[in-house]
């Protein structure tokens, strides 16, 4: 079993970053300053592909749930990302995906390899680290769970929930389905799904298939016109009102 241990701690705007491991495993945990050892729900959040921990895009979705609800915020970078070696194996997969974009090729079908790839490797990490935070007394065993992740979040996110009863609710999206779809069926909690309905990569069918294969009963489809890049800002407001309301928390005005 494996310790969290923390690295680094820093404060700003009202939040607290307290770097950690757990084995190998380098991740990040978001607090509110003013209450970083108050007992609140967690939301895991995973990064996309090619990004880290501390993108701009895991942090300023964390400062909105810490802000937002006072939430723990927890992301790990996955494997052969941020600050984890890449294998040969990596090297591989990201030169033929770099190859396809330069030939103008779908990239779709090398994307799902190496992410199904990665899920492999982070699904198991993933439990071992939510055992090591819930063992700190402001998350607890017994504390709710959320899960937020887009893209490769998605790809590492839907294996982790289908094996995972932790987490009881999860805002998911833009990925293809050719692996995801019969462990989608085998999760049943409620599901916020975002979708590009001009993604160049992801055929508006694949990603409507992947939010049909969820055995939720309460799943809500946001789907915003652009292309795979522009997803809204305004989605991640949306993720904070959902994971309020099913982990428990109000949502704080804006100052």
């Amino acid at each position: 079993m494996h310790t969290l241990k923390f690295t680094a701690e820093s404060i700003s705007n009202g939040m607290v970053e307290r770097d950690f491991t757990v084995g190998d495993v380098p991740g990040v945990l978001w607090s509110p300053a003013s209450g970083a050892t108050d007992r609140a729900p967690l939301v895991l959040m995973g990064h996309g592909g090619g990004n880290h921990k501390k993108h701009p895009a895991m942090s300023g979705r964390a400062r909105l749930l810490v802000a937002g609800c006072g939430f723990h915020v927890a992301v790990i970078d996955a494997p052969g990302h941020g600050d984890r070696p890449r294998t040969a194996h990596d090297e591989e997969e990201i030169a033929a995906l770099f190859r396809a974009r330069e030939a103008g090729e779908p990239e779709g079908a090398i994307v799902v390899r190496y992410n199904s790839h990665l899920a492999e490797l982070a699904v198991p990490e993933w439990r071992t680290v939510l055992d090591a935070l819930q063992e700190l007394p402001e998350i607890g065993a017994d504390g709710p769970v959320g899960y937020y992740g887009i893209n490769m979040g998605t790809a590492i996110g839907v294996p982790l929930m289908a094996v995972e009863p932790r987490i009881t609710a999860a805002v998911l999206g833009q990925h293809w389905p050719d692996v995801l779809a019969e462990k989608a069926k085998q999760i049943t909690v409620p599901i916020e799904f975002d979708m590009q309905w001009d993604d160049e990569h992801i055929p508006r069918e694949s990603a409507l298939a992947l939010f049909d294969a969820f055995a939720s009963k309460e799943k809500t489809l946001h789907a915003n016109s652009g292309k795979h890049k522009e997803l809204p800002r305004f989605e991640a407001d949306s993720a904070v009102r959902f994971f309020a309301r099913h982990l428990g928390r109000s949502v704080a005005a804006p100052a």
